[in-house]
Protein backbone atom coordinates (compact mmCIF):
# COMPACT_ATOMS: atom_id res chain seq x y z
CA UNK A 1 0.00 0.00 0.00
CA UNK A 2 1.18 -0.37 0.98
CA UNK A 3 0.36 -1.27 -1.83
CA UNK A 4 0.51 -1.35 -1.27
CA UNK A 5 1.41 3.59 -5.59
CA UNK A 6 -0.37 4.24 -5.73
CA UNK A 7 -3.19 6.81 -8.15
CA UNK A 8 -5.33 5.26 -9.68
CA UNK A 9 -5.48 2.37 -7.10
CA UNK A 10 -3.10 3.90 -4.88
CA UNK A 11 -5.89 6.77 -4.61
CA UNK A 12 -7.77 4.54 -2.91
CA UNK A 13 -4.67 2.54 -1.18
CA UNK A 14 -3.50 5.61 0.75
CA UNK A 15 -6.45 6.92 1.95
CA UNK A 16 -8.30 3.54 3.17
CA UNK A 17 -1.80 4.32 4.66
CA UNK A 18 5.46 -4.02 15.56
CA UNK A 19 3.98 -7.30 16.04
CA UNK A 20 3.62 -10.13 13.99
CA UNK A 21 -0.26 -9.06 13.23
CA UNK A 22 0.90 -5.51 12.23
CA UNK A 23 -1.33 -5.07 8.88
CA UNK A 24 1.79 -4.06 6.94
CA UNK A 25 1.86 -2.49 3.47
CA UNK A 26 1.43 -3.41 1.01
CA UNK A 27 -2.13 -4.08 2.27
CA UNK A 28 -4.37 -0.94 2.44
CA UNK A 29 -6.20 -1.31 5.29
CA UNK A 30 -4.33 -0.03 8.25
CA UNK A 31 -4.42 -1.30 11.79
CA UNK A 32 -4.81 -0.09 15.36
CA UNK A 33 -0.90 0.10 16.27
CA UNK A 34 2.25 1.93 15.78
CA UNK A 35 5.96 0.84 15.73
CA UNK A 36 7.57 0.09 19.11
CA UNK A 37 8.44 3.14 20.69
CA UNK A 38 11.91 4.71 20.09
CA UNK A 39 11.87 2.21 17.33
CA UNK A 40 11.68 2.68 13.68
CA UNK A 41 10.82 0.32 10.47
CA UNK A 42 10.68 0.89 6.73
CA UNK A 43 8.00 -1.01 4.70
CA UNK A 44 9.53 -1.63 0.84
CA UNK A 45 7.69 -3.39 -1.92
CA UNK A 46 7.38 -3.73 -5.28
CA UNK A 47 3.78 -3.67 -7.33
CA UNK A 48 3.18 -5.32 -11.00
CA UNK A 49 0.51 -3.82 -12.69
CA UNK A 50 -0.56 -4.90 -16.34
CA UNK A 51 1.37 -2.02 -17.80
CA UNK A 52 3.86 -0.73 -14.94
CA UNK A 53 6.16 -1.69 -12.07
CA UNK A 54 5.98 0.24 -9.19
CA UNK A 55 8.38 0.51 -6.50
CA UNK A 56 7.77 2.04 -2.89
CA UNK A 57 9.59 2.54 0.57
CA UNK A 58 8.02 4.19 3.59
CA UNK A 59 10.43 4.34 6.77
CA UNK A 60 8.41 4.95 9.95
CA UNK A 61 9.77 6.17 12.96
CA UNK A 62 8.29 6.52 16.73
CA UNK A 63 9.96 9.03 18.72
CA UNK A 64 7.42 10.09 21.50
CA UNK A 65 6.01 6.93 22.08
CA UNK A 66 2.74 7.49 20.78
CA UNK A 67 3.43 9.20 17.31
CA UNK A 68 4.63 7.68 14.52
CA UNK A 69 5.94 9.75 11.30
CA UNK A 70 6.07 8.34 7.99
CA UNK A 71 7.43 9.57 4.90
CA UNK A 72 8.19 8.10 1.58
CA UNK A 73 7.55 7.89 -1.87
CA UNK A 74 6.96 5.64 -4.98
CA UNK A 75 8.72 5.78 -8.47
CA UNK A 76 7.01 3.83 -11.24
CA UNK A 77 7.96 2.93 -14.53
CA UNK A 78 6.00 2.10 -17.56
CA UNK A 79 6.95 1.63 -21.17
CA UNK A 80 10.57 2.07 -20.42
CA UNK A 81 9.88 5.45 -18.56
CA UNK A 82 10.55 5.96 -15.17
CA UNK A 83 9.69 8.79 -12.67
CA UNK A 84 8.62 9.54 -8.99
CA UNK A 85 4.52 9.60 -8.65
CA UNK A 86 3.95 9.98 -5.02
CA UNK A 87 5.06 11.14 -2.02
CA UNK A 88 3.59 10.51 1.15
CA UNK A 89 3.74 12.37 4.11
CA UNK A 90 1.86 10.74 7.62
CA UNK A 91 1.37 10.72 11.01
CA UNK A 92 -0.51 8.21 13.24
CA UNK A 93 -1.56 8.20 16.84
CA UNK A 94 -3.11 5.35 19.24
CA UNK A 95 -6.61 6.26 20.93
CA UNK A 96 -6.56 3.18 22.45
CA UNK A 97 -3.81 0.29 22.42
CA UNK A 98 -4.85 -3.08 21.15
CA UNK A 99 -4.32 -6.03 23.44
CA UNK A 100 -4.71 -9.38 22.91
CA UNK A 101 -8.55 -10.91 23.02
CA UNK A 102 -9.72 -7.09 23.07
CA UNK A 103 -10.10 -3.62 20.48
CA UNK A 104 -8.10 -0.97 19.64
CA UNK A 105 -8.78 2.63 18.13
CA UNK A 106 -6.41 4.74 16.15
CA UNK A 107 -5.87 7.98 13.99
CA UNK A 108 -3.83 8.99 11.10
CA UNK A 109 -3.39 12.45 9.26
CA UNK A 110 -1.63 13.04 5.78
CA UNK A 111 -0.88 13.88 2.33
CA UNK A 112 0.32 12.74 -0.83
CA UNK A 113 2.03 14.92 -3.71
CA UNK A 114 2.29 14.05 -7.50
CA UNK A 115 5.39 15.60 -8.57
CA UNK A 116 4.64 14.68 -12.14
CA UNK A 117 1.03 15.45 -12.37
CA UNK A 118 0.57 19.11 -10.47
CA UNK A 119 1.18 20.98 -7.93
CA UNK A 120 -2.44 19.92 -5.17
CA UNK A 121 -1.91 17.27 -2.88
CA UNK A 122 -4.31 15.05 -1.38
CA UNK A 123 -5.01 15.22 1.90
CA UNK A 124 -6.22 12.51 3.88
CA UNK A 125 -7.59 10.93 7.29
CA UNK A 126 -8.73 7.72 8.27
CA UNK A 127 -9.89 5.74 11.81
CA UNK A 128 -8.29 2.24 11.87
CA UNK A 129 -10.30 0.10 14.34
CA UNK A 130 -8.75 -3.37 15.27
CA UNK A 131 -10.13 -6.39 16.82
CA UNK A 132 -8.46 -9.24 18.25
CA UNK A 133 -9.73 -12.54 18.76
CA UNK A 134 -8.21 -15.93 19.45
CA UNK A 135 -5.07 -14.78 21.65
CA UNK A 136 -3.80 -12.82 18.56
CA UNK A 137 -4.59 -15.82 16.22
CA UNK A 138 -6.73 -13.62 14.57
CA UNK A 139 -6.92 -10.20 13.94
CA UNK A 140 -9.98 -7.73 12.13
CA UNK A 141 -9.39 -4.42 11.20
CA UNK A 142 -12.20 -2.05 9.80
CA UNK A 143 -10.86 1.67 8.49
CA UNK A 144 -13.58 4.94 7.69
CA UNK A 145 -11.68 7.86 6.17
CA UNK A 146 -11.78 10.91 4.75
CA UNK A 147 -10.10 11.83 1.48
CA UNK A 148 -9.48 15.71 -0.48
CA UNK A 149 -8.71 14.69 -4.07
CA UNK A 150 -6.54 18.03 -4.70
CA UNK A 151 -6.62 17.59 -8.61
CA UNK A 152 -10.44 17.18 -8.55
CA UNK A 153 -11.25 19.85 -6.14
CA UNK A 154 -13.87 16.81 -4.38
CA UNK A 155 -14.00 15.10 -0.83
CA UNK A 156 -14.74 11.50 -0.48
CA UNK A 157 -15.79 8.90 1.83
CA UNK A 158 -13.04 6.09 2.12
CA UNK A 159 -13.43 2.78 3.75
CA UNK A 160 -11.77 -1.00 4.37
CA UNK A 161 -12.06 -4.31 6.05
CA UNK A 162 -9.45 -6.55 6.27
CA UNK A 163 -7.97 -9.64 8.43
CA UNK A 164 -4.95 -11.42 9.39
CA UNK A 165 -5.10 -15.28 10.21
CA UNK A 166 -2.10 -17.32 11.47
CA UNK A 167 -1.03 -20.29 9.75
CA UNK A 168 2.05 -21.26 12.18
CA UNK A 169 4.32 -19.77 13.91
CA UNK A 170 5.68 -17.09 11.46
CA UNK A 171 3.02 -17.49 8.70
CA UNK A 172 0.22 -15.19 8.42
CA UNK A 173 -3.01 -15.10 5.49
CA UNK A 174 -3.61 -11.57 4.95
CA UNK A 175 -6.88 -10.50 2.94
CA UNK A 176 -8.80 -7.32 2.48
CA UNK A 177 -11.61 -5.55 0.68
CA UNK A 178 -11.21 -1.58 0.46
CA UNK A 179 -12.87 1.38 -1.61
CA UNK A 180 -14.66 4.81 -1.43
CA UNK A 181 -18.27 5.83 -1.57
CA UNK A 182 -18.02 5.43 -5.53
CA UNK A 183 -16.99 3.27 -7.36
CA UNK A 184 -16.40 -0.73 -7.26
CA UNK A 185 -14.60 -1.75 -4.31
CA UNK A 186 -10.64 -4.09 -4.30
CA UNK A 187 -10.04 -7.14 -2.84
CA UNK A 188 -6.51 -7.95 -2.28
CA UNK A 189 -4.87 -11.38 -0.61
CA UNK A 190 -1.83 -13.02 0.47
CA UNK A 191 0.53 -14.64 2.71
CA UNK A 192 3.41 -12.58 5.27
CA UNK A 193 6.23 -14.87 6.67
CA UNK A 194 8.70 -13.94 9.34
CA UNK A 195 11.92 -14.32 8.20
CA UNK A 196 13.75 -13.25 11.62
CA UNK A 197 10.82 -13.03 14.08
CA UNK A 198 9.11 -9.42 14.83
CA UNK A 199 12.32 -8.19 12.91
CA UNK A 200 12.35 -8.68 9.11
CA UNK A 201 8.53 -9.70 7.44
CA UNK A 202 8.24 -11.06 4.30
CA UNK A 203 5.10 -11.12 2.07
CA UNK A 204 2.97 -11.75 -1.49
CA UNK A 205 -0.04 -10.66 -2.67
CA UNK A 206 -2.82 -10.41 -5.33
CA UNK A 207 -5.34 -7.49 -5.98
CA UNK A 208 -8.30 -7.24 -8.10
CA UNK A 209 -10.80 -4.57 -8.74
CA UNK A 210 -14.51 -6.39 -8.53
CA UNK A 211 -15.74 -7.35 -11.89
CA UNK A 212 -12.41 -5.69 -14.06
CA UNK A 213 -10.48 -8.09 -16.41
CA UNK A 214 -6.70 -7.46 -16.68
CA UNK A 215 -6.52 -4.21 -16.03
CA UNK A 216 -7.61 -3.65 -12.61
CA UNK A 217 -4.86 -6.87 -11.30
CA UNK A 218 -2.06 -6.30 -9.55
CA UNK A 219 0.40 -8.15 -7.36
CA UNK A 220 3.33 -7.02 -5.11
CA UNK A 221 6.21 -8.55 -3.19
CA UNK A 222 7.06 -6.59 0.43
CA UNK A 223 10.07 -6.99 2.57
CA UNK A 224 9.59 -4.75 5.74
CA UNK A 225 12.58 -4.28 8.50
CA UNK A 226 11.92 -3.13 12.12
CA UNK A 227 14.98 -1.71 14.33
CA UNK A 228 14.63 -2.84 18.52
CA UNK A 229 14.07 0.68 20.52
CA UNK A 230 17.41 3.01 19.86
CA UNK A 231 16.11 6.67 19.52
CA UNK A 232 17.45 9.10 22.47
Amino acid sequence: MPARFFFGMGLVALSAAATPSHAARPMMTDDARIVDAKACQVESWVTGNHDSNAYSAFPACNFTGNLELTMGGTRTTRHGHSQITDQVLQGKTILRPLQPNDWGLGLAVGSVGHPQADARRDWYAYVPVSISLRDDATVVHANIGWLRDGSARRDRMTWGLGTEAQLGPRAWLIAEIFGQNQGRPMHHFGLRYWLVADRVQLDVTYGNQSGMPVQGRWWSLGLRLLTPAFLP
